[in-house]
């Protein structure tokens, strides 16, 4: 069975636009991993970004990531609008999204149950607004499973009525991209990936 290209999957529909431009709901984990999501597909989609990520610890770590995220999308020229969205902080629904994976290492079922959280809830809000598309900067990172991320989005695709927007935002040096422009505006990279059992992997 051949794998996907999700970056081929986005090409396609981005060339099917024929000049209109949806809507786009995008979760974002953070400024960096946006910087380049943003740059890019800010040229065919106009963006709500949508932070929702109860999973960051601590609280200092989520207002910091908040605060740089808003700082970029102040100062990146972009062709269409860009607006934003704070979701609920409330760690309580991560533990619970978690629970009995607390033991799992970082990058296996623990963090698909992450991605699914924050991803169920852009997807919902994305079908309460009636958004054209939900799709979310997370495939950006190397250490991301990309196609379990797209997984997800299909089934949440189906569940909410809304169309998932397939990624693998780390192709075409998005990756790189996203360091480059990370160093442009002096955006704050963290070092872990947000949550208590990542920091504590890290350290």
């Amino acid at each position: 069975m051949n794998k996907r290209n999700y970056q081929k999957e986005l090409d396609k529909i981005i060339a099917d636009l024929d000049g209109s431009v949806p809507t786009l709901f995008l979760h974002s984990c953070c400024a960096p991993c946006s910087s380049y999501v943003l740059e890019y597909l800010a040229e065919y989609f106009e963006i709500t970004v949508f932070y929702y990520n109860p999973n960051i610890y601590p609280p200092e770590e989520y207002e910091k990531r908040v605060e740089e995220l808003q700082r970029l999308m102040e100062n990146l020229p972009v062709k269409n609008p860009l607006h934003f969205v704070n979701g609920r902080y409330d760690p309580r629904e991560f533990y619970q999204a978690v629970k009995g994976l607390e033991g799992i290492p970082e990058g296996g079922e623990r963090c698909f149950a992450c991605y699914e959280l924050r991803m169920r809830e852009s997807a919902k809000l994305a079908a309460v607004g009636k958004f054209d598309y939900f799709t979310t900067t997370l495939s950006i990172s190397p250490l991301k499973n990309a196609e379990k991320i797209n997984e997800i989005g299909k089934r949440l695709e189906e569940a909410y009525g809304v169309r998932h927007l397939p990624s693998d935002f780390k192709k075409k040096n998005g990756y790189k991209r996203s360091v480059e422009l990370s160093a442009q505006y002096g955006l704050y990279r963290q070092d872990y990936c947000g949550c208590v059992f990542s920091k504590r992997e890290r350290s």
